[in-house]
């Protein structure tokens, strides 16, 4: 079972999904805030996507857009495998093509995924990290009820790199009764 919403299938990923993710990843909007793959990179963040699945029956779920079926990004929930002063945590992400952006597309995703992990996996905590920079994504966080915990150094990227520095924020389970 994956959460879907009005307008996007959350779906698992598939072969024919690679080149437009890489399409999508190669975006100058959507790789503002990230580091640069390449289409080696990207099918290797699949491959972590897909192994994640099959350890767990979850993970970031390809975003597909109901009435023209077309990839418009990414949206799901993670293991984090390395440390930071607010792990072991599960970690909520999206990423969405250009022209779907502004559209409150992610917060209908991200919303289906919170109440997944908090409903059905049973989660007590989820976070999600960005750059101070990435103004939209901490400002999405913010909508979906998270709170911040503070800024780390992103240990995947290497002293003096420009986007290093994150902001970390959270948000806890709902009391019986409450949604999500």
């Amino acid at each position: 079972m994956q959460p879907d919403t009005p307008r996007l299938y959350l779906r698992q990923w598939r072969a024919e999904d690679r080149a437009p993710f890489f399409a999508l990843n190669s975006e100058p909007a959507v790789q503002r805030y990230l580091t640069p793959l390449t289409r080696t990179g990207s099918d290797a963040m699949l491959d972590r996507i897909d192994a994640h699945f099959a350890e767990n029956g979850w993970g970031f779920w390809a975003l597909e857009d109901r009435r023209s079926g077309a990839l418009i990004g990414m949206c799901g929930l993670v293991h984090i495998p390395w440390t930071a002063f607010f792990t072991p945590a599960v970690e909520i992400g999206w990423r969405l093509s250009t022209p779907w952006q502004g559209k409150g597309l992610a917060r209908e995703a991200a919303e289906a995924v919170l109440a997944y992990g908090f409903q059905t996996l049973q989660l007590d905590r989820i976070v999600s990290f960005t750059t101070p920079a990435n103004t939209a994504s901490w400002g999405l966080m913010q909508r979906l009820g998270m709170h911040k915990m503070g800024e780390f150094d992103h240990p995947g990227l290497p002293e003096g790199h420009p986007l290093r520095r994150h902001v970390a924020y959270e948000i806890h389970a709902p009391e019986a009764g409450e949604s999500p």
